[in-house]
């Protein structure tokens, strides 16, 4: 697949197992605690929002439940945040967007009125761009927190239970899906989404942190410095950090 390629520094595989601190991930508590004390998780300081709908995509294993602290922020910065009902995500993306994030979407635009905002936080970031490709005259912006769509390079144990999840994935639906499924040589319409050119009419921003133990975070950015922004954080602690959140908020007022 020569587009994968191009989407990918070169030399870069597009599945490969990498050395990362996992073990700063046990952070993410400390980062759950700070949320809850700093003045921007209780809007204070950041700017409001103008109503519209921004729904936030879960990572890999995870469902909308872990996300409810940001969707309680957005709601009380001055949007209407969604579930995206995708449910447990551990499916093929295809078919995740096809058969429930595409009418989140669409009931989302149609109850404001308004283009959708989308923030996926890893994997869920790496659907939110398929699906802004895919359906660029409903969405507003895509924000990734720690989303790797430039190839998949995480930690050894990430990779073993992904390749499980794929195997699953594969007895669950058979031939309604493609072989090379959960794989970066799927030829199916959610990685093409991905490879090709983003949406111009789409603002998008990747979020990133060097200390990521989970995700390589070099294959978390556009390689364009006006939207990749760097910030201090763990993978899982993304969805939890008042850093995050007051960039999330800038870039959903379009700062």
């Amino acid at each position: 697949m020569r587009g994968r390629r191009r989407a990918i520094k070169e030399g870069q595989p597009d599945n490969e197992p990498v050395s990362l601190p996992i073990w700063q991930e046990l952070m993410v508590g400390v980062e759950m605690l700070y949320l809850r004390i700093s003045p921007v998780y209780w809007g204070w300081g950041v700017p409001r929002g103008d109503g519209s709908a921004v729904m936030v995509v879960p990572g890999f294993m995870g469902t909308d439940h872990y996300l409810a602290p940001f969707r309680d922020w957005l709601h009380r910065i001055g949007y209407e945040p969604y579930f995206s009902n995708i449910g447990f995500n551990a499916e093929c993306p295809n078919l995740l967007i096809e058969y429930r994030l595409r009418e989140s979407i669409d009931h989302a635009y149609e109850a404001t009125g308004k283009k959708v905002h989308l923030i996926g936080h890893s994997l869920g970031g790496m659907i939110a761009r398929a699906a802004a490709a895919q359906r660029p005259d409903r969405i507003a912006s895509v924000i990734t927190l720690g989303a790797p769509f430039r190839g998949v390079r995480v930690h050894p144990s990430i990779f073993r239970t992904v390749e499980v999840v794929r195997r699953q994935i594969l007895e669950r639906h058979g031939e309604g899906v493609l072989p090379n499924c959960y794989t970066g040589k799927c030829t199916c319409d959610f990685l093409q989404s991905l490879i090709g050119k983003f949406p111009r009419g789409v603002r998008q921003t990747a979020v990133y942190t060097k200390t990521d133990g989970i995700v390589d975070w070099k294959v978390c950015l556009t390689g364009d410095p006006a939207v990749d922004f760097e910030v201090s954080a763990t993978h899982l602690g993304m969805v939890f950090s008042p850093i995050v959140y007051d960039l999330v908020a800038r870039r959903l007022a379009g700062e």
